[in-house]
């Protein structure tokens, strides 16, 4: 969530479209103004649920909602600080597309972005927010001052458990307008079996971070081309913990996937004396359980997915040994609640070093839509009782 997006808004609605995880009956917005340095004034903010096979803008009539603040329609969100919508009465079945409009009146620094969110948005002249479809003057594959969507169950009055997924750009990526990142397919396995009375609904929450370290903020080298994107891979996973998982509404399971930037950005778009250990990387996640336990949270390990012959420059022969002991750590240490194989997921039998190429989205690091529904079924459903 960087300060360096050029992009400015005036006398503009953006309309944001964000994919639930379990049904519900009411629901409530987070918007942030966290990375901005001036007020930010909302006009108007309504919700809606995306019309049925709809590709594009429009809204299910009948199901859009006013979004109000404190009992007020608009909102002036102070530098630096977050903003939660007031309670609004909205059926939501399982996996839905939800539709966000925000009326931004002033001109506005688009400064609070998730740069990486893998979903066609729509930008509309005016305040429009209460149009069944709008006429778009531009798309983005990004996402402004939304930061959060919390969902409250059909049965209770309690909000369900969540599992959050705190990673990189293996836990954020998707193919775009698709929602197949591997926490919407954990999301599908979760809901198929929501309908047996053992398993209450439990929803999942991305927060991946293309290009997030778990040790380091962003850090490019002085004249290096990554000073004009690196702040978008936004704070190291330890100092995210605190607002991206200890206070998420109804947050009781923490699924770290966090290390492969550790290794790779050092001596790339990072400086060589960021340059991170086995140990290094133990340490931090052991400072992140301790933190996840004394919260309540359950924590489950990631391990590191392999990378040989990647075309970001991140593989070494010491970066391999790093990876390789600190899997082993993961797996054997006790630290955790419990282990996700991420790594035994997806890599290639014939050489373990490398993806299996089935999985491999071309760059050799990532993997591609079939490795994310792997990672997906990797995670033993057990975990979430």
């Amino acid at each position: 969530m960087p300060r360096t997006d050029a992009t400015t808004f005036e006398d503009q609605t953006i309309r944001q479209i964000v994919h639930t995880s379990i049904a519900g009956a009411s629901l409530r917005i987070r918007l942030s103004n966290e990375f901005g340095r001036q007020p930010l004034r909302i006009g108007e903010a309504r919700v809606a649920r995306r019309a049925q096979g709809a590709k594009g803008a429009g809204i299910e009539p009948g199901s859009d909602r006013p979004l109000t603040f404190g009992g007020r329609s608009s909102v002036t969100i102070p530098a630096g600080e977050p903003a939660l919508s007031d309670a609004v009465t909205l059926r939501l079945p399982a996996r839905s597309d939800l539709v966000v409009s925000l009326y931004l009146p002033d001109r506005t620094p688009g400064s609070t972005v998730n740069a990486f969110a893998f979903q066609r948005n729509y930008v509309a002249a005016g305040n429009v927010t209460d149009a069944t479809d709008i006429e778009p003057v531009s798309t983005v594959e990004r996402w402004y001052f939304l930061t959060g969507v919390s969902v409250r169950g059909h049965r209770t009055n309690a909000l369900s458990s969540a599992v959050v997924a705190l990673g990189d750009s293996n836990t954020a990526n998707s193919t775009v307008d698709t929602n197949d990142r591997w926490t919407d397919v954990l999301a599908e396995r979760l809901q198929r079996r929501t309908g047996s009375p053992r398993h209450a609904a439990v929803g999942v929450l991305n927060k991946g971070v293309s290009g997030n370290r778990l040790l380091h903020d962003p850090n490019p080298p002085p004249g290096h081309a990554a000073e004009s994107y690196a702040a978008y891979f936004g704070e190291s996973g330890l100092r995210r913990f605190d607002r991206d998982v200890a206070v998420q509404p109804g947050a009781r399971y923490l699924i770290v996937l966090l290390g492969v930037n550790d290794l790779g950005h050092p001596g790339n778009i990072a400086p060589l004396s960021e340059k991170v250990t086995a140990r290094d990387l133990i340490d931090g996640h052991r400072a992140l359980v301790e933190r996840a336990h004394a919260r309540g949270l359950k924590v489950f390990g990631g391990t590191v997915m392999p990378f040989k012959n990647d075309t970001l420059g991140y593989h070494s022969p010491k970066n391999e040994a790093a990876r390789q002991a600190f899997n082993r750590w993961v797996r054997t240490s006790g630290a955790f609640d419990g282990v996700v194989d991420f790594d035994a997921a997806v890599r290639d039998p014939a050489q373990p070093d490398r993806l299996l190429p089935a999985y491999d989205s071309g760059d050799h690091l990532h993997p591609n839509a079939q490795g994310r529904e792997a990672m997906a079924r990797a995670v033993p459903l057990r975990y979430f009782r």
